[in-house]
């Protein structure tokens, strides 16, 4: 705790990145351990304090600690919260190896009365790691000591010793979850079922800072406006397609990234899918837009299933492999009438068995997939943008091309030839208010000098 107060402090840009999202303001950050409170006769001691200062104002927050497989506890909290209350404090900031079900939801359940003048916030260790991962990848620390010490942060969470856990287990309900689905006994009023979703939800966003710490920007989970604001929908939503369908899934946003990653694991058949959605060209024949997709995806494996969908269809057309796509471009053409509206990209792999992280897990398969199939398939492929429009032909104006292919543009010595210039014009061809019109023609212009002999008129 003490070492990751400290780095907050002394690195300027990762104590912004991590206390600006809490609600503090652009300032100096000072931090302080064990700061010890009397309430009601006894002392209250959180395991640290942050305090923002600027023209001023100082934003204050308390810190809970949690480490290794420790979780948090509500009456602790509470009792923080309470503190901050009677102290004008502004957060209460708690920190574990526990993820959220849904970004900017606490793991613990708490009084929501204690809310109203004080915010509750949650971090994860993994969280707090990817934050400085990618601190150090884009290079944002612009001092080469707070640099280094920033690297000495992420060394220390990295060691098995640090009490920093990432995300490596599905829980103890997972393995009578997945055989009920197999077998299609699983309930809807089941806490398991709705603990299994939960834990798919936190892999969803655990996989998505894997992703982050090598990437370099902030890979978040994608959900419906609906289920952000309401984590009790989201999981009952989930239980209900896991009875129904036996499908568990999750989505993530990679910024500029062609769409996002769609992840579902199959519990009946023991898969586990990515896929990604494309638009289609809005030009050219359905073969060209075929051929368009599958030269950007050289580095997918032969195995990635491609799926055309026609314009206006409710069902997509026919799946094929990226191999027989390349070979036979038309295979995906169902209905040559019908123009080809978009892709989808699918690249399944055996889901494993075990609950926990590792060889043969079902986390360790999931968190494996998303990162082969960003690598090889969603990176490639850049969206299609219509071409720069042309400029329009003045009216009136020649095509620019004769018969023959020549330019109807003459040569500078050969317009002279053909326009004489104003002095060897008479007075009369000279007025402003007639013009003269040429005649172009394709016939070779003569280079030598008209017949000064000639008569004028």
């Amino acid at each position: 705790m003490s070492a990751l107060l400290a780095v907050l402090e002394s690195v300027r840009e990762f104590g912004r990145a991590v206390a600006g999202p809490l609600g503090a303001p652009s300032g100096t950050i000072m931090t302080f351990i064990e700061v010890s409170f009397d309430m009601a006769g006894r002392r209250v001691r959180p395991d640290g304090l942050i305090q923002v200062k600027r023209a001023g104002n100082t934003w204050t927050a308390l810190v809970e600690v949690k480490t290794g497989r420790n979780e948090l506890e509500a009456k602790q909290i509470e009792d923080y919260l309470d503190v901050a209350r009677e102290k004008s404090f502004d957060a209460v900031l708690t920190i574990s190896n526990q993820l959220a079900t849904i970004p900017g939801e606490h793991p613990t359940s708490v009084d929501k009365k204690k809310l109203k003048r004080v915010s509750l916030h949650h971090l994860s260790w993994s969280q707090i790691h990817t934050e400085a991962v990618i601190e150090r990848v884009n290079r944002s620390v612009a001092d080469p000591d707070q640099a280094w010490i920033l690297a000495e942060l992420i060394r220390y969470l990295e060691h098995p010793q640090s009490g920093a856990v990432d995300f490596d287990d599905m829980g103890p309900s997972w393995v009578g979850v997945r055989n009920a689905v197999t077998q299609r006994s699983l309930r809807a009023t089941e806490e398991t079922a709705a603990d299994v979703v939960a834990r798919y939800a936190q892999l969803t966003a655990f996989s998505g800072m894997r992703l982050s710490r090598k990437l370099g920007v902030s890979v978040q989970p994608v959900m419906s406006r609906a289920e952000a604001r309401d984590a009790a929908l989201y999981v009952q939503n989930g239980v209900s397609r896991l009875v129904e369908t036996g499908i568990l899934r999750g989505a993530l946003r990679v910024p500029n990234a062609v769409a996002p990653i769609e992840m579902s694991a199959d519990v009946r058949s023991g898969l586990v899918t990515c896929s990604v959605t494309v638009s289609a060209p809005a030009e050219g024949r359905s073969k060209t837009r075929i051929n368009w997709l599958a030269r950007q995806l050289v580095n997918a494996p032969d195995k990635v299933a491609i799926q055309a969908w026609p314009m206006w269809a409710r069902i997509p057309g026919p799946s094929h492999s990226l191999a027989e796509v390349r070979e036979q471009p038309e295979c995906l053409i169902e209905d040559p009438q019908k123009e080809l509206k978009s892709f989808t990209i699918r690249l399944s792999v055996v889901a494993g068995t075990k609950r926990g992280q590792g060889r043969g897990s079902f986390v360790g398969s999931v968190l494996t997939l998303v990162e082969d199939f960003y690598e090889t398939v969603v990176q490639n492929i850049k969206p299609w943008t219509p071409p720069a429009p042309s400029v329009k032909p003045k009216p009136g104006a020649d095509s620019g091309t004769g018969d023959d292919g020549i330019s109807g543009e003459l040569p500078l010595k050969s317009a002279q030839h053909a326009a004489p210039s104003a002095s060897q014009k008479s007075p009369a061809e000279n007025r402003p208010e007639e013009t003269i019109e040429l005649t172009y023609t394709t016939e070779s212009v003569p280079d030598q000098a008209p017949d000064e002999d000639a008569p004028n008129d």
